[in-house]
């Protein structure tokens, strides 16, 4: 469901878009694509459809504030210089997650699966989020892997699943705006991609398994002037 409202607020854009556009070519409207602040949908779209599709997270949340407020930027005089309050932003978002990450999660003895849109039997109970906010995470997972969530906003993310316990199919979400994204698969298991991309794209690298009964990652990325290595 949260998949096909994902799809559902990109298809409306460019909807609107190719609608506006053919208003003026066929009816004189004035239609404008490039109004001011324009340039900050680009950290906001895909930011809201990162939270749609996968819930609240620091990446996208945080993602989403900064291009709202560069965005408001533009109509409200407030005399504040906003590029100046990213990192304070940045730096209360870290701590807040610091502080409750722990309230949040879920228990870990529970095994919980979900339907996910052509994915019988996804677990995604238990899974953990991991950010990198202009800076590095390296993560490297050897006991059995539920699944996780990945931010990458101006960083990177490295994700090393080669000697992870993977004993059924999982899923990735994965958002990377002006970053980029490492993603290690163990053999014998095999990956499939569902990504919006804006300016970035996902490189798949790994040895697909002909294995028909092997396990799968399914990755419902979102990159943003962005990418996603698999490997």
């Amino acid at each position: 469901m949260r998949n096909k409202l994902s799809n559902l607020i990109w298809g409306l854009l460019f909807i609107v878009i190719g609608v506006g556009i053919a208003g003026n070519v066929l009816f004189n409207w004035d239609f404008r694509i490039f109004f001011p602040g324009w340039w900050t949908l680009f950290i906001i779209i895909p930011c809201l459809a990162s939270i749609v599709r996968s819930g609240f997270n620091v990446g996208a949340v945080t993602g989403l504030f900064i291009g709202g407020m560069l965005l408001a930027a533009h109509y409200v005089d407030l005399d504040i210089n906003f590029w100046k309050l990213i990192v304070p932003v940045i730096l209360i978002a870290i701590g807040i997650k610091i502080i409750f990450q722990g309230s949040f999660n879920r228990p870990r003895n529970v095994d919980k699966t979900v339907h996910i849109e052509g994915q019988d039997n996804v677990r995604s109970y238990g899974r953990k989020e991991y950010t990198a906010i202009f800076a590095g995470n390296k993560i490297k997972i050897t006991d059995h892997f539920m699944g996780a969530t990945l931010n990458a906003v101006f960083g990177g993310v490295t994700l090393d699943l080669r000697d992870a316990i993977i004993d059924r199919d999982v899923e990735i979400a994965a958002t990377a705006v002006f970053g980029g994204i490492d993603i290690y698969i163990p053999s014998g298991v095999s990956i499939k991609v569902n990504n919006i991309p804006i300016f970035g794209g996902v490189s798949n690298k790994s040895t697909q398994t002909t294995d028909p009964n092997a396990h799968t990652i399914y990755l419902n990325s979102t990159t943003m002037f962005g990418g996603i290595d698999i490997k």
